[in-house]
């Protein structure tokens, strides 16, 4: 089993957006992925509302109850769980670190979320944790942009992401829906955004991009 923290100390960052994302491509690689909300604005769980019980599952929990989250959803026959976190809370982001095998910081390509992600980085340098900063929402053909904030996260002690999540009209849409970027528009430059991070994902933690999906064994208790 996998687990993925997605954390940032900025709002706004696209966390959820990566986290559901990431979850969802999990699950069209055949993984059984589960998505754990710990943000009390319960961003994901009202997307997963929005889908009627669609994949991935979405559940939520308080920080001190995370890691007994994880270990019944491993339980479970869950394969690839992402936790999504709130911006601006130390003790969510201090426990989704501390049992993540990956930690992934999405931040805009721009000065004051440049700066604010200094903490964050400073959390996992001292948690020991393989982290990386994925540039999210900046513009899709702004390469010297992209490197110039690579360079900067560099000297942060935490390496950025090859694979940004640019600005596209596609996200928007498809979470008003309630769907995927890949549901939504499985041809299109946003799905392909998400399969190369999701398959650069599983080449971070060593693990193949698609599996047979076994049987589950019920669903998470919430």
């Amino acid at each position: 089993m996998t687990t993925i923290a997605i954390i940032s100390q900025k709002g706004g960052a696209g966390k959820t957006t990566l986290a559901l994302h990431l979850a969802a491509a999990a699950h069209d690689s055949g993984r059984v992925a589960l998505v754990i909300d710990t943000d009390p604005q319960a961003t994901a769980s009202q997307w997963a509302a929005w889908r009627e019980e669609a994949p991935p599952e979405v559940i939520d929990s308080p920080p001190p109850r995370l890691a007994a989250k994880v270990a019944q959803a491993k339980a479970q026959g869950a394969q690839f769980i992402v936790i999504d976190t709130p911006p601006h809370a130390d003790s969510a982001a201090r426990a989704a670190v501390e049992i993540a095998d990956l930690v992934l910081i999405p931040c805009r390509p721009s000065a004051f979320d440049l700066s604010a992600i200094q903490t964050t980085a400073k959390l996992v340098q001292l948690l020991r944790k393989p982290a990386f900063v994925v540039f999210t929402a900046g513009s899709p053909n702004a390469p010297r942009v992209y490197q110039e904030a690579s360079e900067l996260v560099e000297s942060f002690g935490t390496p950025a992401c090859p694979i940004q999540i640019p600005d596209r009209a596609a996200f928007r849409h498809a979470s008003a829906e309630g769907r995927t970027v890949m549901e939504y528009e499985p041809t299109g430059k946003a799905a392909d955004d998400v399969q190369q991070i999701y398959e650069w994902t599983c080449r971070q933690v060593g693990i193949s991009t698609h599996v047979v999906k076994p049987a589950r064994k019920g669903k998470v208790a919430a």
